[in-house]
Order: C-alpha cells, then structure tokens, then sequence
C-alpha cells in the first residue's frame, strides 16, 4: 500500500481536452453515448434511454461494449449470455439476437453494419470515430498520469475527478446477477477504486485534507476493510487537527478486519497508527518522502 508519492517527470504536461463520450457514427442527426460504467444503456443526446429492453440483447451489447475493438468469439459470448448452459441452439440464437441488435441500433439511424461487424471466429463492436464511457474513463487515467509523472498534480486529480464522474453506479449494474457480467463488473470497479486512490494521495498531497474527509467517508459503509482508503482518511483526519477520530478511524477496520476476516490491518496501517500516536513529524508534510521513511520503518 503507498499513502501517496509524488509523480516526477522531465515531460511538459499536455493540455487535457474533455470530450463528451459521444458516438459520433452519423446517420441523421441523432448523437447517442453507450454506457457500461452503471447500468446498460444507450442514451440519445438530449437524455432519452433507447437501451434495448430484452436481457440477452444488453449483455450482447454490454460483452461487446467492454471488449470493443476486440473480435470476440461466438463461443465467448455464449458462455457469457448463458453462463455455461448453452441451448442445442445457441449459436442460431446468437446470430438472430446480433441481428436483432444492429437492428435496434439501425432504428436510431445509425450505421449498425459499420458498428457491429462479422469478423472470424465472432463479432466485432467497431468504435468508428466515436467513444464510449469506459473507453473515455481510461483515456482520462491516461492523460492524468501523463500530468502527474510531468509534476502538475492539480491537472491530474482534476483529470481523474472526471473520469470517476462519467461512473453512475456499480458497472453493469443490471447485469450483476449473471455470472461473466459480475466478473466483468468488479474488474471495472477496481479501475474506479484505482482512480479514487490515485485522486486522495494527489489531494493529500495538494494539501487539501479537509475537503479529502467527508468524500472518504462517503465511499465508506460501517464493514467496509478497504485500507488504503481507511489510511487516507486517517491522515486527512490527522492534518485537519482530528486526531482521536484518526485513532478511531484504525479500531474501526481493525475491527471489520479481525470480525470478518480474522486477520489484522496490513502492517503499514499499523505502522500509520503509531505514527499519528507519537506524532511523527512527517504526518504534517504534503510531500511524500516522509511519510514513506515511516511507513516504511
């Protein structure tokens, strides 16, 4: 676990321009945006849903959405639309749902034969000149490392903040109950955790703590163990003069630690604990070669 580190580079930080994450495949007029960080959906650009209602049609959607650019074959998205227990007549099934698909996708005057293309040994979701949300959030992750490795670390957790703000709920949250889409789902999440981790060490190291402690708090439930989270909440809690609530801050998830999973805190928290109790002099520095040589000790 790192509390945070300071990015260095010799690279001049590129201007970061934020694009909607509109399909721009026209037919017409009409401007559409895939969604999968959240529910599955196809918005058209002044806010209306046009997702397909039938089940197998937004998984198909949602499996070739997070594996865009990517030919994926029949056999993967059997097993992803019938977790394992496949019909006599799935791959029938799967053409006539792909048909079914461009078709719905045809209906919003978009070009579906350049946007879903047959490709050996399955299909293809061609991203033709446009974006969807997961491909715009690692475009920010992109562009905000770029800025923290070339030392502007504002520019870099602004950049994050927008990408975790295209995020409306848990990835493919309507799809959770089927088997791939919940592995699929919680490799998605991670991202999101990374991302939130990358900001609050940026935050902390900005010196914004104050502001740092009720967004921890939010992302946070009463069993929740995620301890790097917990460590920079202890030492926002810290530097905004909160020291007892830092302390219970520890006995918290030491207490979720032990009682869910009968294990103790990693021992870099532990080392953090003691290092809010003594007082160590690096707690108070927004750099991070400090904080480090005591967690590190």
């Amino acid at each position: 676990m790192k509390i945070y580190g300071c990015g260095g580079g010799l690279h001049a930080c590129r201007p970061i321009v934020c694009v909607p994450f509109v399909a721009k495949i026209y037919q017409g007029e009409i401007h559409v945006k895939f969604q999968v960080l959240g529910p599955v959906e196809i918005e058209t650009e002044d806010g209306t849903q046009v997702s397909p209602r039938a089940l197998k049609l937004r998984s198909l959607l949602a499996y070739l959405c997070t594996h865009h650019g990517e030919a994926v074959s029949s056999g993967r998205l059997i097993e992803a639309l019938w977790s394992g227990t496949p019909p006599q007549t799935a791959s029938t099934a799967l053409h006539v749902y792909v048909s079914k698909l461009r078709k719905h996708l045809s209906a919003l005057d978009l070009d579906a034969a350049a946007l879903i293309t047959t490709q050996p040994p399955g299909y293809r979701l061609r991203l033709v000149g446009c974006d969807l949300d997961v491909y715009e959030f690692d475009r920010l992750l992109g562009a905000a490392r770029e800025c923290r490795q070339a030392g502007d670390r504002e520019k870099a957790s602004q950049t994050l903040d927008r990408a975790i703000s295209l995020w409306r709920g848990q990835a493919l949250e309507d799809l959770r109950g089927i088997p791939a889409f919940e592995s699929l789902g919680r490799r998605l999440d991670e991202r999101r955790s990374f991302a939130h981790e990358q900001r609050f060490e940026l935050e902390l190291e900005l010196g914004n703590h104050k502001a740092l402690v009720g967004e921890i708090y939010s992302l946070l439930d009463d069993r929740s163990t995620w301890e790097n989270l917990y460590a920079y909440l202890m030492v926002a809690l810290y530097r905004s003069g909160r020291t007892a609530e830092a302390l219970a801050t520890y006995s918290r998830v030491r207490r979720n630690l032990v009682e869910d999973h009968g294990i103790e805190p990693a021992p870099r928290l532990q080392r953090l604990q003691h290092a809010i109790l003594t007082h160590a002099p690096a707690l108070d520095d927004c750099g991070a070669d400090q904080l480090v040589g005591v967690l590190a000790a």
